[in-house]
């Protein structure tokens, strides 16, 4: 067997920023047609106050971290233009979704079509990572199990508290949004590829919809390239923590191969347990439990998060050249995510226009130099998290031979 490229890919959805209302601002018609160079990096979104940037294919995630760098610098230079301001959350804390214009291009002019006022609502945003998987096979076996992690994962990347001007009391409130929409969430467990390509060829032949890419599952196989994609994280306030996730996400997929190569595996488990612990990450991130399915019972989400890191993946990310990276999540956990720092920021100034100030400040640190000095002021003390070991959900069994 083959072993997996796994090459990685990201993609970033931000907001434009008014810099003296703090609302967002309807602006990426003239960044297009202002610059038509950036066309092959930046992207128009749903919603014309959004901006979307896919990387290059990287190999590493310290190639994946100069690519955001540089790609985040470009879209706050073409910002900049404008006079505006760029900044990275699942949802904006109170610019209000009914007052947003939608990109007038036709594929969302269809989207809007097809889902109607669900599709004016769709202000949010998201980061996707992409892990290269060249067999087919073992994609779809990756995806299952993977599945299993996606509650972890996205404990940490959670970056939208608030909604509409409201504590909405979630960490992920964007996931609440997406929630509502066809197609999204975990996806069921799929015994082969061809299961897969069966699902995909009904769905288009009966036209519910033109191709892959409107599965918007949490994890999924990406229609046009060898990778696996996954979906289910906000977007990253910080660069650091967008790689972090990455990294994760990459050395999840390499220790899935281990076991593939020595014909071991991990219990893939329904979606219903899955989406029980998704539902725990978006209501309390961090600062929750989840449950250990293995054990039967609920640990703290930092336990069982550090055994992912200090158990599962960590005999493969020296071979990676990743821990640095990996490694970032015991900070993320000792310091909070950006939704613990834009509450903590809500609860010292009870002004939502300083939490959109941090978030811009956050989301240029390490891209603009200016503003790392500005961003570790911002930072509130947590308790570090504890370092244990556990069983992870479920203990390696040996598979029947393929």
């Amino acid at each position: 067997m083959k072993p997996p490229s796994l090459t990685l890919g990201i993609e970033e959805e931000y907001q434009i920023i008014d810099p003296v209302t703090r609302e967002l601002r309807s602006y990426i018609t003239e960044i297009l047609n202002g610059d038509h160079l950036v066309l092959e990096e930046v992207k128009p979104e749903l919603h014309q106050s959004m901006v979307e940037v896919g990387s290059k294919v990287c190999r590493s995630p310290a190639d994946l971290k100069a690519e955001l760098v540089r790609l985040r610098g470009t879209v706050i230079d073409l910002a900049a233009k404008g006079g505006l301001k760029m900044a990275a959350a699942g949802t904006h804390p109170f610019s209000n979704w009914m007052e947003q214009e939608i990109t007038p291009l036709e594929r969302y002019m269809g989207v809007k079509q097809d889902l109607e006022e669900r599709a004016q609502q769709l202000l949010i945003l998201g980061t996707h990572v992409h892990v290269g998987i060249e067999d087919q096979d073992f994609l779809i076996d990756a995806m299952n199990v993977s599945r299993y992690l996606l509650p972890h994962v996205l404990c940490l990347s959670t970056s939208s508290p608030f909604w509409q001007g409201r504590k909405t009391g979630l960490k992920s409130y964007r996931s609440i949004i997406f929630k509502n929409f066809p197609r999204t969430g975990v996806p069921p467990i799929m015994r082969s590829y061809a299961e897969f390509e069966e699902l995909l060829d009904a769905l288009v032949r009966t036209h519910s919809i033109p191709d892959g890419s409107k599965l918007w599952w949490d994890v999924r196989p990406h229609h046009a390239y060898p990778t696996l994609e996954f979906r289910v994280c906000d977007v990253c306030t910080r660069v650091d923590e967008a790689v972090c996730i990455a990294a994760i996400l990459q050395a999840i997929v390499a220790k899935l191969w281990k076991l593939r190569r020595d014909n071991m595996t991990f219990r893939v488990y329904p979606q219903t347990y899955i989406e029980e612990n998704k539902w725990r990450a978006v209501r309390f991130g961090l600062d929750g439990k989840l449950i250990d399915f293995g054990k039967g019972q609920e640990l703290p989400a930092r336990e069982l998060i550090t055994e992912m890191l200090a158990w599962f993946v960590d005999d493969v990310v020296d071979e990676l050249g990743s821990r640095k990276e990996v490694e970032y999540a015991f900070r993320i956990m000792r310091e909070g995510t950006s939704a613990d720092r834009q509450l903590a920021t809500y609860e010292r100034t009870g002004d939502l226009k300083a939490v959109v100030d941090q978030l811009i400040v956050e989301t240029a640190e390490g891209v603009r130099p200016e503003a790392s000095a500005t961003a570790d002021a911002l930072v509130p003390d947590h308790a570090p998290p504890p370092v244990t070991r556990t069983t992870l959900g479920s203990q390696p069994a040996r598979q029947e031979a393929r």
